[in-house]
């Protein structure tokens, strides 16, 4: 049973939520309650640079930019590392499981973290019943 409290950010939250999707208000609820203390928010460098690239390249470098500055200053535990842990654990999953190796490591940190994965990206059906990764779906 992952923590309670705590959660892992994909890139599809996040650009969903910058994007104002359906599933915003989820995501800015649970932002709201890490401002106050009462949930943990997990984010791995990787996550960011991807939302940056997609940005980039769908957007412009100033929508970037903006979009980058804004995570950064999300309430969240921001992981610029790779542990040799999550590093075998999002290489075995990328091994197993049709996944991108950005999306191994958002499942990676779920595990290592003990936390809910919050995403609306269908990769992660799979590891849904097979490894059973906890993840809350958005969207």
């Amino acid at each position: 049973m992952p923590g309670l409290n705590s959660f892992v950010l994909d890139s599809f939250a996040l650009i969903g939520y910058l994007e104002n999707e359906t599933f915003s208000a989820r995501v800015e609820k649970i932002l709201k309650r890490a401002r106050q203390g009462d949930v943990r928010i997990y984010l791995h460098a990787i996550h960011l640079g991807e939302v940056y690239y997609i940005t980039l390249s769908e957007q412009g470098p100033n929508l970037a930019d903006l979009a980058y500055a804004r995570i950064k200053a999300f309430p969240l535990r921001y992981i610029d590392n790779i542990s040799e842990e999550m590093l075998l654990t999002a290489a075995r999953l990328k091994a197993n499981y049709p996944i991108s190796y950005a999306d191994a490591f958002a499942a990676s940190l779920a595990v290592i973290h003990n936390s809910y994965l919050l995403t609306g990206d269908p990769e992660f059906k799979t590891l849904v019943k097979k490894e059973n990764i906890p993840i809350e779906w958005l969207a």
